[in-house]
């Protein structure tokens, strides 16, 4: 406890002016936390996290404020180091502060998040698509309706596996707007890509043998291979995407179980392969018969994409989508286009080994949505909101340079160099705040990380809270530490 604190220290408290980094003197602070410490019972180190706290929820600190140095508040506050140590101590512990070498100690606070449309965390590091709220009730009588008049027993019950003859009819005719030479004998219903891709890792690729893929991609793929014991080698790549030449020479010294991509608005670097690329290495896998693994979730976002590779080498190719992106992730329904009925097959025991059947209720909803022409809209309004929510980031984000598509709700955003984070330490600040923000690191395949961040545009609730989220950022990137006013 502080007991009648000295004068002279209340008149250096007062004395202290804005230095050359522009702190500013707020003298009122300052006789608040004194006079709190000498009412208080506990000990200063235990009241000074207190009053930390108590001045985030009133305003008077914010998050990132600098706070001065242990020396410093000790001799303001009339207390010896040690205790000042074990406060700053005692605060880190609580998620009050962080402290960085050679910069100083700063709030880290409980900043207000934004709202996400789910209001879940996960959905922070998930790329969701927006939500629009023009077809919320559209979807909700709809999926009413459709439940009224089903029958239950029929939907409780196992199902064929890969779907029902409909249901594969319905993801034919999903997937030829991407292929359109698409036949429902080739077309299973799987519960989501992520479920689609572990049945395919595991027919294409024994334990040990290698899948080679682009340097940064789908984190579901790295997880898929690692429980699968399968290895995974990274391609050299260019501003235009993997290699043809390098996918070669790897052909020629160890042939790859598999050659797995994202060639349309990849994830993360929202990167689109030109149709010369797509050609080029649909060349080399059909030269060294090597299969493709096509995973296309945002396939449909750009109306004008290049031809799937499953159109430039039908015979090798497995063409993957869903309805995450273009609808909701929520339903869990990918449909997977293998290149002949026999492979067909032979990947629907894979799925029934690994995953069974997808919810007999959502592939009710998706059939349906996709035969009525629903699910068509609701891919049509969430390439306009995207649209707007990419050209509010581009006004936001003006200064610094990233890569994006107008069609995307994702966005490849590099640390600029002025910043000293790290793109993980930015993420985690970023996601406490409620901004889906992913670091390099998750994407990587080939140990070298780029310095950068995906940033998710679909999962504030509006545009305007999209705003303030990709303001955040750019303000993040600007000052990192955002030195606003110093307490003292």
């Amino acid at each position: 406890m502080v007991r009648g604190t000295p004068k002279p220290c209340i008149d250096a408290i007062n004395a202290i002016k804005c230095d050359s980094t522009g702190y500013r003197t707020m003298n009122q602070p300052a006789h608040h936390w004194i006079r709190k410490l000498e009412e208080s019972r506990k000990p200063a180190y235990l009241t000074i996290p207190d009053l930390i706290e108590e001045d985030l929820a009133s305003g008077r600190l914010r998050p990132r404020d600098r706070l001065p140095g242990l020396r410093d508040l000790a001799d303001l506050l009339c207390l010896n180091y040690t205790t000042v140590a074990r406060a700053y101590a005692e605060a880190r512990k609580r998620g009050l502060l962080d402290a960085r070498a050679g910069s100083g100690t700063f709030v880290r606070g409980k900043t207000q998040t934004l709202p996400l449309a789910g209001g879940s965390s996960v959905e922070m590091s998930m790329n969701m698509p927006p939500e629009p709220t023009a077809l919320a009730s559209r979807l909700r009588e709809s999926a009413a309706a459709l439940m009224r008049g089903a029958d239950p027993y029929q939907l409780l019950r196992y199902q064929d596996f890969g779907g029902t003859a409909a249901d594969r009819a319905a993801g034919r005719d999903w997937l030829r707007a991407r292929v359109p030479d698409c036949d429902a004998d080739t077309v299973l219903v799987c519960p989501g890509i992520h479920g689609a891709l572990v049945a395919l890792v595991s027919q294409l690729a024994r334990p040990g043998e290698m899948i080679c893929l682009d340097s940064l991609a789908y984190p579901g793929i790295k997880a898929i291979a690692s429980q699968l014991g399968v290895r995974l080698q990274a391609l050299p790549r260019d501003d235009d995407g993997p290699l043809p030449h390098a996918f070669e020479a790897l052909c020629k010294s160890e042939k790859p179980g598999g050659f797995y991509c994202n060639p349309t608005l990849q994830n993360p670097g929202t990167l689109t392969l030109t149709r010369q690329r797509r050609e080029a290495l649909a060349d080399v896998a059909l030269r060294y018969n090597v299969p493709i693994i096509e995973d296309e979730p945002y396939g449909m976002l750009p109306p004008d994409a290049p031809p799937a590779l499953a159109t430039l080498a039908p015979e090798l190719t497995y063409h993957v989508t869903g309805l995450s992106k273009t609808l909701g992730a929520g339903l869990r329904i990918g449909y997977l286009k293998a290149p002949t009925p026999r492979q067909t097959q032979r990947i629907a025991g894979a799925l029934r080994a690994t995953t069974v059947m997808p919810s007999p209720f959502t592939v009710l909803l998706a059939t349906h949505w996709i035969n009525d022409g629903t699910a068509d809209d609701v891919l049509c309004a969430i390439r306009d909101e995207a649209s707007a929510r990419q050209a509010i980031a581009a006004v936001e984000l003006g200064e610094f340079a990233f890569d994006a598509d107008p069609h995307g709700f994702h966005l490849w955003l590099p640390v600029p160099p002025m910043c000293d984070w790290s793109a993980s330490e930015l993420a985690l600040q970023l996601r406490n705040q409620g901004i889906g923000a992913v670091a390099g690191a998750a994407f990587s395949t080939d140990g070298n990380p780029p310095n950068a961040l995906r940033l998710c545009l679909g999962g504030p609730q509006g545009r305007e809270d999209c705003r303030e989220a990709v303001k955040r950022v750019a303000d993040m990137l600007a000052d990192p530490h955002h030195l606003h006013m110093a307490m003292f």
